[in-house]
């Protein structure tokens, strides 16, 4: 559906945001500790606590660690931290200066080595490599322990100032250990969750592409009939000239007043009888199955919207097998008597006894038996006919051949134009099903143009509908046209508006068009011209 996607990919951001985050929050209290060192010493209450014992080494140091954290601060945009080797330089230049800023202020006894507790923790959450970390740690105790010894030598300390020295090493030591060890609990964990994630993300993506390449339309109504979330099919059969992008937040209504008829009874009653309707005149024929989001809920439902053409085709095999059983009877019960009729007229018309009355109704006969028989015969070419094969047309090229050889066929006079300006248009459709579709539509145009104006002629139209993905063809005649209160029985079987007609080959015609993915209708033009419009799919070149 159009619905963004909530979910990032977990397994590429978590991790590297989690240690920005910590390298961050390790650099804001470096920079906060190294001002305060640096303000205990000008401070008059806090003097005499820091660099009692060499005040210029202290103020050094102390100058030299704000200077490092705000390079720091200064780096934070770039991806450093990310570095196990620059990590472990950090830390050993906090060592460094913690180290000789106790020094300064007498050792052990001022309790600035305290700090190293800190550092050697953070060392053991963001250095994942454990030898790196545990020897943070070691060098950590190492420089305690050695500075202690020098002020004891240098009679600064007394010996027994070894054994907090000591003491102090043992809790690095153990800080370093127990934080690696819950930092490694807690990395599995977020590995964990970060892989149930990256499933969750992966499984959402799956659906979303599931839903989207769908032929059912999807659509997420609310309560009020507003239309929330709906995939490509659901926009391809109710709103195909508008982008989905647009199609977020309008009512059901304005895609179709008779969908929106159907879910509003389904809301009120909860009953539905699945009834088809089109979207707009010429639209293929859809059908509208609604079911709620939460059972027993009175919230979001899903409308799920289906192309009614494949059951419609379905139904039209089956109903073509029917007829073909049935004409399959009639040939035989139909055809001999009839033969039979039409001989003993002909053989009537021959008597030499005949009256001219008599002989005009043997004509009568004759000729209703000839009209009797083309009604079989259509009725046969339905019964017999194969499935199509269908094949890529040229259709300019392929146009231009077929009235050519109609022309031959016809043998008498007529005009026939064709108008088709898109030379590489490529329409998918069994050549000899089109052959006798147009055939039969141009017979049709040049009858009805001979009535009305005493001349054969008509014209066919080519036009391309971008919104539907067709090719239009137009067989457009000069006659009389058809009444409105006629156009709907044009397709139905043995309707003709012609005495010698059979009523049989626009029906005909718009069964070969059905069982080629096709539409054939009456759509009279602009200037009121008569126009049967064949809608094939078309292929680009």
């Amino acid at each position: 559906m159009n619905r963004p996607s909530i979910l990032t990919n977990p397994v590429t951001t978590s991790s590297s945001k989690q240690n920005t985050t910590l390298f961050r929050i390790y650099v804001a209290y470096r920079s906060l500790l190294s001002v305060v060192l640096l303000i205990m010493l000008v401070s008059p209450n806090t003097r005499q606590l820091v660099g009692g014992l060499n005040p210029p080494l202290y103020i050094g140091v102390a100058i030299a660690y704000v200077a490092t954290s705000v390079v720091l601060m200064g780096s934070l945009s770039a991806n450093w931290h990310q570095n196990h080797r620059y990590l472990f330089l950090v830390f050993l230049v906090d060592i460094a200066a913690i180290t000789l800023l106790a020094d300064a202020s007498g050792g052990m006894v001022s309790g600035l080595p305290i700090l190293l507790v800190i550092t050697v923790a953070a060392s053991a959450v963001m250095i994942t490599n454990r030898t790196l970390a545990t020897l943070v740690a070691a060098l950590s105790v190492l420089a305690i322990l050695l500075d202690t010894a020098r002020l004891v030598v240098v009679h600064k300390l007394a010996i027994n100032a070894l054994f907090p020295a000591g003491l102090l090493g043992l809790l690095l030591f153990g800080v370093s250990l127990m934080v690696q060890a819950i930092a490694n609990r807690l990395g599995r964990a977020e590995e964990l969750a970060r892989t149930r994630a990256s499933d969750l993300y992966n499984l959402q993506r799956l659906n979303e592409q599931i839903v989207q390449h769908m032929q059912t339309g999807i659509l997420l109504v609310s309560s009020e009939g507003r239309v929330r979330v709906m995939n490509k099919a659901a926009t391809g059969l109710l709103a195909p000239e508008r982008p989905l992008t647009v199609e977020q937040g309008r009512q059901l209504a304005e895609y179709s007043e008779e969908l929106a008829y159907q879910y509003e009874h389904w809301r009120d009653s909860g009953l539905h009888r699945a009834q088809p309707f089109s979207v707009q005149e010429g639209a293929p024929p859809v059908i509208a199955n609604f079911r709620e989001l939460q059972p027993g809920s009175q919230g979001e439902a899903l409308v799920f919207v289906e192309d009614y053409t494949p059951v419609t085709q379905y139904a039209q095999a089956l109903k073509l097998t029917s007829l073909g059983r049935l004409t399959a009877s009639i040939a035989h019960e139909i055809r001999n008597p009839l033969g039979a009729i039409s001989h003993a007229a002909q053989l009537l018309q021959e008597s030499p006894d005949l009256q001219a009355p008599d002989r005009r109704l043997a004509e009568i006969i004759q000729e209703h038996s000839a009209r009797v028989n083309q009604i079989v015969e259509s009725v046969m070419q339905i019964s017999r006919r194969e499935p199509p094969k269908p094949e890529y047309l040229l259709l300019a090229e392929w146009l231009a051949k077929f009235v050519g050889d109609y022309l031959d066929t016809l043998n008498r006079p007529a005009d026939i134009t064709v108008d088709c300006s898109y030379r590489d248009l490529l329409v998918e459709f069994d050549p000899e099903n089109l052959r006798r579709v147009l055939g039969n539509l141009l017979d049709n145009a040049l009858r009805h143009s001979k009535l009305a104006t005493g001349h054969e002629r008509a014209r066919i139209e080519v036009a391309l509908d971008f919104q539907s993905s067709q090719c239009l063809i137009d067989v457009i005649d000069y006659g009389a046209g058809v009444p409105p209160q006629d156009q709907n029985k044009l397709f139905e079987p043995f309707y003709t508006t012609v005495e010698s007609g059979s009523g049989m080959g626009l029906y005909l015609c718009q069964e070969l068009c059905e069982i080629n993915n096709a539409s054939l209708r009456y759509a009279p033009t602009n200037k009121g011209e008569s126009c049967f419009r064949l809608a094939l799919n078309k292929r680009a070149l």
